[in-house]
């Protein structure tokens, strides 16, 4: 442009003699600090995913250009139309957002692009830099959203721009390229998405049904814990016993950072519970969790599982796919059973944890995965490494925080609580209208050792519940083994002395016979009489008949 139609702030800027209104082209505009700006993409990203934010930014800048667009058309004096459609790299860089320079391409690289730009002091790398580091792709959202809504609009048909180089992302310069939505390739479709409503329509939509099923299922349960007459942990925890109230207090502050994290303890003690509970407090809460037992999956599929293959990479592989790393891609992935892969695997996955990237079986690209990864083992792994079946330096690397589940025996004061939890559970998915445990099955679960842990604990009160005759458990609904345990003898807490221990032996016993004098009797190895003198010493009331 030439002349007096050359662009000049001075011409296009006014300001209200008393301040408040700033005016562009005619149109009002507001002076921001890039910093709020920054802060605010770092919350968006935080609540909504670095996708969904990119696209929210998009199209912001998309209606800012458009907008822009419209609004210049008859705010100067063209002296053709073809000058308003060309101005839209100077209009944002008198806005402050950008200092756009043409790009000077030569013959041998290829057709011309309908519109290209190199960019410079770009406020959007600088802000994502200060805020959220170096990316692993282009930042430069709503200024790519602006050049194509503003060239959208003076060209009448949809235009589509993407970055092909970021200063955010470490390259010397930001690139723009756009294009008409036909004159894409296929392998564009994503950053295409981001400049449709429809793609945040859809994401809103699928974040409102699993809100909704979330709400139905924790209505669900608080009616059931209600009518257990449990309390439970905000996260649904439930845990009276102080090592296991330590060990959730341990995984919420865990959760904030994102280091590795392995999970340790006998099987069935929760490790998947505690696993989730991280991820659920964590900053990636809002992506996915996803679970894999490596004990489960075969040494020949677990490399596909864990990172996908390309088709034809082996017999049956007939089309591309991803694998989990990728499908935990933001979120966090859980490798349960970790201590059970295979020597030939733990090279692979300690790359994968070190480059931060993952290879599909039959390709030779690697592509990066920004996953948060729990591991879990009821394997001693540092005696793994002293026999030489577990990698050292893998081991270090899952190792960054441990966190050691103490057995459903050590900490006796959650098995009642945990025993009413999942009876109402079981209840209500049953359909059996069953509210309580009696007292000598209370009793009884107390005694068990539970070598299962809260795994056997759940199997056993669901059983109860299913063959339940009455309207709470009684002990002869108990599985056999859990009816025939001994009173423990073991002291949990402060010790008692010894006249109080035999009295809570001798009225276990009696219980346990069902206040039958003359067996218990026997099986104490002391006479009726001697029985009959202690349990009227004690009170009892079977001392009376």
């Amino acid at each position: 442009m030439g002349g007096r139609f050359e662009l000049d702030l001075s011409e296009l800027l006014s300001f209200e003699p008393g301040g408040g209104l700033i005016h562009f082209g005619g149109q009002r505009v507001l002076l921001m600090d890039p910093v709020a700006l920054g802060l605010l993409r770092k919350e968006l990203i935080k609540l909504m995913g670095m996708t969904a934010a990119r696209g929210t930014f998009t199209r912001l800048g998309y209606a800012h250009g458009w907008r822009t667009a419209e609004a210049m058309k008859g705010a100067v004096p063209w002296k053709d139309e073809s000058l308003w459609r060309r101005a839209g790299g100077r209009l944002h860089t008198l806005q402050g957002q950008v200092r756009v320079e043409p790009v000077q391409r030569r013959a041998d690289e290829g057709p011309e692009p309908f519109a290209e730009a190199q960019w410079h002091d770009s406020y959007e790398a600088e802000q994502h830099l200060l805020h959220l580091g170096q990316s692993d792709q282009p930042v430069c959202w709503s200024l790519t959203g602006f050049a194509s809504g503003y060239m959208s609009y003076v060209n009448g048909k949809p235009i589509y721009g993407t970055e092909l180089r970021c200063v955010g992302k470490g390259d010397a310069a930001c690139h723009y390229v756009g294009r008409p939505a036909e004159e894409w390739s296929t392998e564009c479709t994503e950053v295409l998405r981001l400049y449709e409503t429809q793609c945040m329509e859809g994401m809103l939509a699928q974040v409102t049904e699993a809100l909704r099923q979330a709400e139905r299922k924790l209505r669900a349960k608080r009616q059931s814990l209600a009518r257990a007459g449990v309390t439970e942990d905000p996260a649904g925890m439930v845990a009276r016993s102080e090592a296991m109230q330590r060990i959730i207090n341990l995984a919420r502050r865990v959760a904030k950072v994102d280091s590795t994290v392995l999970v340790t303890g006998e099987s069935g003690v929760g490790k998947e519970r505690i696993a989730r509970l991280i991820h659920d407090e964590s900053g990636r809460a809002h992506k996915a969790f996803v679970a894999v037992n490596c004990a489960a999956v075969t040494e020949s599929l677990l490399e596909s599982e864990l990172f996908g293959h390309a088709r034809g990479a082996f017999t049956g592989a007939t089309h591309d796919r991803a694998g989990l790393f990728e499908a935990a891609h933001g979120g966090t992935l859980f490798l349960d059973e970790v201590g059970e892969v295979p020597p030939s695997m733990q090279a692979k996955l300690l790359r994968v944890l070190q480059e931060r990237e993952v290879r599909r079986v039959g390709e030779n690209a690697s592509r990066k995965v920004d996953v948060r990864l729990v591991a879990a083992t009821n394997r001693d792994l540092a005696e793994e490494v002293r026999q030489g079946r577990f990698r050292q330096d893998l081991y270090y690397r899952l190792r960054v925080i441990e966190l050691k589940i103490p057995p459903l025996r050590e900490r006796r004061d959650d098995v009642l609580p945990l025993a009413r939890l999942l009876l109402a559970e079981a209840a209500e998915r049953l359909g059996r209208r069953v509210s309580g445990l009696s007292p000598d099955a209370a009793d009884q679960l107390l005694r068990y050792a539970w070598p299962g842990n809260v795994r056997e604990l759940s199997n056993a009160v669901e059983r109860a519940v299913a063959l339940c005759e009455g309207t709470r458990v009684e002990r002869e609904d108990l599985p056999e083994e859990v009816r025939a345990a001994p009173p423990s003898l073991v002291p949990t807490g402060n010790p008692q002395r010894l006249e109080d221990m035999e009295k809570h032996y001798i009225l276990a016993v009696l219980a346990q016979n069902g206040g039958n004098r003359a067996r218990t009797a026997e099986q104490l190895d002391i006479g009726v009489a001697t029985l009959y003198r202690k349990l009227k010493q004690y009170g009892h009331p079977e001392a009376a008949h």
